[in-house]
């Protein structure tokens, strides 16, 4: 799958800055790309990279169970016009485990994945803590229009679940997030450092009930990746 830059880099802001990073990468010259015939072409998972935070970048799905579940989800796909398979309703994914264990890197290892495999593919990825922040009421900003965005869309990353201070406004907010993509069987990536009886106490019955029959359940283990190893 692949998405046509068709405007000048210095019209579009922080994105096409990055998009003009890879162009420099591949050898093409960003300025010149907006006027050749025909117009440079950038493959989804090139636009993908720029989104996704830079330690992620090269990412790999590479555990057994989240393999599965990527080629299960583009086996699920609809084809589009162009014949590449999209994303339809599925499984979702929990992967648990302590601290730097590779969550993360497992959940945006399985986005590029599917980009990889051709999957025509919309989602979105976004941490608990800045899900909260994202949708804290404040003047000029609709939170309930952002709220259905990462209710809908096709795919969404939710990381770190749990982690995030709870109160009643946050345990709502997560139920109508969850709740609606259980209703809807929209594939959900969630990580948490949370075990079973924790992540119910921290979010909730209602929540942790709907995660247990929506989710498959990946767990990690191992030290702290993050930490040197002592010797």
């Amino acid at each position: 799958m692949t998405a046509t830059l068709t405007h000048a880099p210095d019209r579009l802001g922080p994105l096409a800055e990055r998009l003009g990073a890879i162009l420099t990468a591949r050898g093409i010259d960003p300025e010149a790309a907006t006027t050749q015939e025909p117009p440079s072409e950038v493959t989804a998972l090139e636009l993908a990279d720029a989104r996704i935070p830079a330690r992620y970048r090269r990412a790999l799905g590479d555990h057994q169970q989240v393999i599965a579940w990527t080629e299960a989800i583009a086996a699920a796909g609809r084809p589009g016009p162009s014949g590449a398979p999209g994303i339809a309703e599925g499984p979702s994914l929990l992967i648990v485990g302590p601290t730097g264990t590779g969550k993360t890197h497992q959940a945006y290892g399985a986005v590029r994945t599917l980009l990889s495999a051709g999957v025509r593919l919309r989602w979105e990825a976004v941490t608990a803590a800045d899900l909260y922040a994202r949708l804290r009421p404040r003047s000029g900003h609709d939170a309930e229009r952002d709220l259905q965005t990462l209710a809908r869309c096709p795919l969404l990353l939710l990381d770190d679940l749990g982690a995030a201070k709870n109160s009643e406004w946050t345990e709502e907010l997560t139920y109508r997030l969850i709740n609606h993509r259980y209703e809807h069987m929209r594939p959900t990536l969630i990580t948490t450092n949370l075990p079973t009886d924790a992540l119910r106490t921290a979010l909730g019955d209602r929540i942790a009930s709907r995660l247990a029959e929506m989710t498959e359940r990946v767990i990690l283990t191992g030290p702290d990746r993050r930490r040197p190893s002592q010797n």
